[in-house]
C-alpha cells in the first residue's frame, strides 16, 4: 500500500481533473459529475423553501469567530418553523459540533468552508455513538444527529476537520501520524471498550470523552431516517468520515471524500437498511466503504443487521478496499449490490493505491453473516493486491469458533488491468465454507498468483481470464 505521502498526490492530483470517467461494461465513458438529486427507489428528505442564513444568527466568515452558537441557533430556528435550509454561505467558518435536528437541511453553499475545530473540548458533552463497532459515550461526532428524521448536508461548499500529524491523528499511537513517546493515545481506551463490549459492562458505564482519547468520526446520523449527504467535499477526518449509525433511508450522493490519516474510511454504513452510495469520489488512507454492523459480542446483543445497500458510479482514487464488508460484521450484512466501479490508476506509483474492489473479512470471533452480495461492472486500470478476497483471518485473527456465515457472492464483468498478487483469494476454514460463489466475465491482465479458493463449495466459474493478452496492447 503506498504511503500517505505519496497517495496525497495521487489523490489530489486525480480528484483535481475534475470530471473522473466511469466505465461500465459497454466501455462507454460518462462524466462523475453533480446532478440534480434522484430518489429512484429510496426516501429522500424533502425541505420547505425556508432560509436560515447563519449571519442573521451572529456568524463571521472571517476563519477565527467562533460560529458554533450561531449555527446551532439558525438549526433551532429552522426546526421550531417546520424545517428548511441552514444556510453557510461563501467564507471560512469556525465552529464545534454541529447537532441536526429534524426537518433540517445544513447547506454548505459553494465558497463556503466551516473549519471544526481541533480542540476536544468543542466536542463535549459525550453522545451515545460506536466506536470500532462496540457502543459507547464519547466525543460527539463532528456533524451529529440523534432520533432525527428527515436531515440533510448539502451543497458545493467544504468540510475541513483540519486533522493533521498535530490533530486528532497523532491519537492513533503511530508514529506515521505524529505520536512521539510519551504522548496520550487511544490503545489504552480501545482495550477497556472492547473488553467492555465483550462483557457486557452496560453502555451507560461506558464513558469517555474528557481524558480519553477515542477520536470521533466526522459526519454521524444516529437511530435516524431518511438522510441525505449530497454535493460536499470532506477534508481531514479524525476518524471515519460519514458513519450512519442504526439508521435507515440513506442517500449519500455527488460528494467528495479526501483524507489520508488513520481509519480514514470514506463511508461506513453500521447497523443500517436502505442505504444508497452513488457518483462518490473516494482518496483515503483505509477502505473507502465499508459496509459493518457491530463487533463480536456487542454487535450480538445490538442484533441489528446491515442490508439492502446499493453502491453505484463510485471511483476509488486511493483506500485499502473500495468496498468492504466488514471486519465488524457480528450482527449480519445482506442484499448488497455493487455496480459501475472506476479504479484509475497512477503511473508514478510503483505499488497499489487500492488494495481490493471487493474485501468480505471477519474472524473467528465475528459470528454474524454475510450474503447475497453481487459486484458488477468494474474498470480498474488500477495496480490492486487481491481484488477479489474474502478471508477470515483479518488482521492476524485466528482463534476462535465463532465463524461468519458467508454464502451468494458474485462478481460479473470486471476489468482489472494493473498488476495483482492474487486475481482471487478466499481463505475460509472447513468447519464454516464459503457457500455458493459465482464468477463470471472477468478479466485479471497481470496476476502473479493463480486464484486460491480454500474451504468454498457452490463455486461457478464462468469466462474468467487471467494474464490474457488484451487485442491491440
Amino acid at each position: 500500500m503506498a504511503s500517505p505521502a505519496r497517495r496525497k498526490v495521487l489523490a489530489l492530483g486525480a480528484l483535481a481533473a475534475g470530471a473522473l470517467p466511469l466505465i461500465g461494461a459497454t466501455g462507454t465513458t460518462r462524466a462523475l459529475a453533480h446532478s440534480p438529486r434522484t430518489a429512484g427507489s429510496r426516501s429522500t428528505p424533502r425541505f420547505p423553501d425556508a432560509w436560515f442564513p447563519i449571519t442573521d444568527y451572529g456568524a463571521v466568515g472571517d476563519a477565527t469567530t467562533d460560529c458554533t452558537g450561531a449555527l446551532r441557533t439558525a438549526v433551532a430556528a429552522c426546526h421550531a418553523a417546520g424545517g428548511g435550509h441552514v444556510l453557510v454561505p461563501a467564507g471560512r467558518w469556525a465552529t464545534g459540533a454541529i447537532h441536526l435536528l429534524s426537518g433540517v437541511d445544513l447547506h454548505v453553499a459553494e465558497g463556503a468552508t466551516l473549519l471544526f475545530s481541533t480542540d476536544p473540548a468543542a466536542y463535549l458533552p459525550v453522545v451515545r455513538t460506536r466506536w470500532q463497532g462496540v457502543e459507547a459515550y464519547n466525543y460527539s461526532p463532528l456533524i451529529y444527529a440523534y432520533r432525527q428524521r428527515d436531515i440533510a448536508v448539502t451543497g458545493r461548499g467544504v468540510l475541513d476537520a483540519q486533522s493533521d500529524k498535530a490533530h486528532w491523528w497523532p491519537w492513533k499511537g503511530s508514529g506515521q501520524y505524529g505520536w512521539q513517546p510519551g504522548m496520550p493515545h487511544e490503545r489504552d481506551d480501545w482495550g477497556h471498550l472492547e473488553q467492555w463490549g465483550a462483557t457486557g459492562v452496560p453502555l451507560a458505564e461506558r464513558v469517555f470523552g474528557e481524558g480519553h482519547y477515542l477520536r470521533p468520526s466526522f459526519v454521524q446520523p444516529h437511530s435516524c431516517r431518511n438522510v441525505l449527504i449530497e454535493g460536499v467535499t470532506l477534508r481531514n477526518s479524525p476518524f471515519w468520515n460519514i458513519h450512519p449509525v442504526l439508521s435507515s433511508d440513506i442517500t449519500v450522493q455527488d460528494v467528495t471524500v479526501e483524507c489520508q490519516g488513520p481509519n480514514s474510511d470514506g463511508c461506513n454504513p453500521d447497523s443500517c437498511r436502505n442505504v444508497t452510495i452513488r457518483r462518490t469520489a473516494f482518496a483515503t488512507h483505509d477502505d473507502c466503504i465499508a459496509i459493518k454492523s457491530g463487533r463480536d459480542q456487542d454487535g450480538w446483543r445490538v442484533g441489528v443487521p446491515s442490508r439492502n445497500i446499493l453502491v453505484e458510479d463510485c471511483v476509488y482514487v486511493s483506500g485499502n478496499a473500495a468496498v468492504a464488508i466488514g471486519s465488524e460484521m457480528s450482527g449480519g450484512v445482506s442484499d448488497v449490490r455493487v455496480r459501475r466501479l472506476y479504479i484509475p490508476r497512477d503511473e508514478s506509483l510503483d505499488e497499489e493505491s487500492v488494495a481490493c474492489v471487493l474485501n468480505v473479512k471477519s474472524t473467528p470471533t465475528r459470528g454474524g453473516y454475510v450474503r447475497d452480495v453481487r459486484v458488477t461492472d468494474v474498470h480498474a486500470p488500477a495496480w490492486m493486491y487481491v481484488p477479489f478476497e474474502v478471508t477470515f483471518q483479518y488482521a492476524g485473527g485466528t482463534s476462535g469458533d465463532a465463524f461468519a456465515d458467508v454464502s451468494r457472492l458474485s462478481a460479473e464483468r470486471w476489468y482489472v488491468g494493473g498488476p495483482c498478487e492474487y486475481p482471487i483469494r478466499i481463505r475460509a476454514r472447513e468447519e464454516a465454507p464459503v457457500r455458493d460463489v459465482r464468477l463470471g466475465d472477468l478479466t485479471f491482465r497481470n496476476a502473479a498468483q493463480e486464484p486460491l479458493f480454500q474451504s468454498v463449495t457452490g463455486l461457478s466459474l464462468r469466462d474468467v481470464v487471467i494474464n490474457h493478452p488484451v487485442e491491440g496492447s
